[in-house]
């Protein structure tokens, strides 16, 4: 009977309740989460959001986010709640707008949830400032938002694009003796190049050429040239985002018969999904490289989260456990579930959860990350991404239409983060 009220009788009810009847209503287990022995707590309530639905045909839609998060929380409740506390989840539509995403933002704080949790937002600069100022704190977002490793009431479970970006130079420097890098001509693309090259560089490889591109682009035949003619027949990548999939269109078409030039991305710009519906194994991304945060999708560390999906998603095809927004939701959930336990009996508030985070609960994710713990010397404390505690990434490659671990475990992508950009 999860999220139903213990029964209360009417104040005109006559007589004297007898022991019988008391120890009836009881044992009745109403208000008694599945899988305890008495009793619930408080529950826990918390908000999930995510771009759904939007009539732009531009806006990026994550539905598999919130669906992940209702699925999570139907799991929870069904064995026991977290420790004996229903989990209430409230979602939330920020439809890709700055504006979607500061209403979700002030919903949480007015319907004072303890926590957003396992969201995506591309509009960091709307949803923090609201979440700052109620004091509510946002754990596991996907990493979209540069706000997310910079604000003091974030907790992200990954390194964002900068771990990817410094990782996949790494990645490259084994077997690209030149590499093309194809990126967005903005502020934000304007911060890749360094992180690349830092790995590139350690691994005594020269510094990628540096190809910029509009990201509102239909076409990208003449990106596409400059990539080939400067790779050197080495290896061309490109991060894009949504538009990663239209470059690589272009690349493909422009590439010269009987010549394969090596292609490269990273998690967000590609993904087993985009792979899946470009082809499979037929896919123009058949044997690209690509750089992640988790392992790959095929690893068994993830069957807990395949079986709970199964059983208690009822068939929604909204979820897809080998996209990394779907796995990131989970593992956000993972660390919000060890910070309530945490708290123990004491009622889960934000200022609560922010302080058990801070004062260093460990969240142990299966081996899908490293052990995750912000304590502040566990930050990795440069300028521009203060928040950063997992800096570890991993190596995978598109085989037979999958993707597939290049290497086994992590990479350690640290200091290529806290080192100034190498010459």
């Amino acid at each position: 009977m999860t999220g139903r009220r213990r029964p209360t009788l009417p104040r005109s009810f006559p007589g004297v309740i007898s022991a019988a009847a008391a120890g009836a209503l009881l044992l009745s287990g109403c208000g008694v989460l599945p899988g305890t022995t008495g009793g619930s707590r408080e529950p826990v309530t918390v908000m999930t959001w995510a771009p759904d639905r939007s009539e732009d045909i531009n806006a990026v839609k994550m539905a598999g986010v919130p669906a992940m998060a209702q699925t999570y929380a139907r799991w929870v409740n069904d064995t026991g709640g977290i420790d004996g506390r229903e989990l209430r989840v409230i979602v939330c539509d920020e439809g890709d707008t700055s504006i979607g995403a500061e209403r979700c933002a002030r919903e949480a704080v007015d319907k004072k949830v303890a926590a957003v949790v396992g969201s995506y937002s591309r509009h960091g600069q709307s949803f923090m400032p609201a979440l700052e100022a109620g004091g509510v704190p946002y754990i596991g977002g996907y990493g979209a938002s540069t706000e997310e490793f910079s604000s003091y009431l974030s907790y992200p479970v990954n390194g964002g694009q900068s771990a990817l970006l410094a990782g996949h130079g790494q990645q490259l420097g084994g077997s690209c003796t030149r590499v093309s890098l194809v990126r967005p001509d903005s502020i934000g693309g304007d911060g890749m190049p360094p992180l690349l090259n830092n790995g590139l560089l350690a691994a005594n490889r020269p510094a990628s050429t540096d190809i910029l591109a509009p990201l509102d682009a239909t076409s990208y035949d003449e990106q596409a040239t400059q990539a080939l003619e400067r790779s050197g027949g080495g290896c061309v990548t490109a991060v894009l985002g949504a538009r990663t999939e239209t470059f690589f269109d272009s690349f493909r078409r422009l590439e010269p018969d009987g010549e394969q030039v090596r292609i490269s991305s990273v998690l967000g710009s590609v993904n087993q999904p985009l792979i899946d519906r470009t082809g499979g194994r037929n896919s123009p991304f058949e044997g690209a490289y690509v750089t992640g945060w988790y392992p790959d999708a095929k690893n068994s560390r993830w069957q807990q989260m395949r079986d709970v999906i199964e059983k208690y998603a009822f068939g929604d095809n909204r979820i897809d456990p080998d996209d990394t927004t779907v796995q990131t939701t989970w593992i956000a959930y993972t660390a919000l579930r060890a910070a309530v336990r945490a708290i123990g009996d004491e009622t889960v508030t934000p200022g609560r959860v922010v302080a058990t985070l801070n004062g260093g609960v460990e969240v142990d994710t299966g081996g899908l990350t490293p052990t995750l713990r912000w304590r502040f010397k566990d930050l990795v404390g440069t300028l521009n991404y203060p928040r950063i505690v997992n800096t570890k990434v991993t190596f995978q490659v598109v085989r037979e239409g999958r993707l597939t671990a290049q290497r086994k475990g992590f990479v350690d992508v640290a200091d290529a983060l806290t080192d100034a950009p190498r010459s």
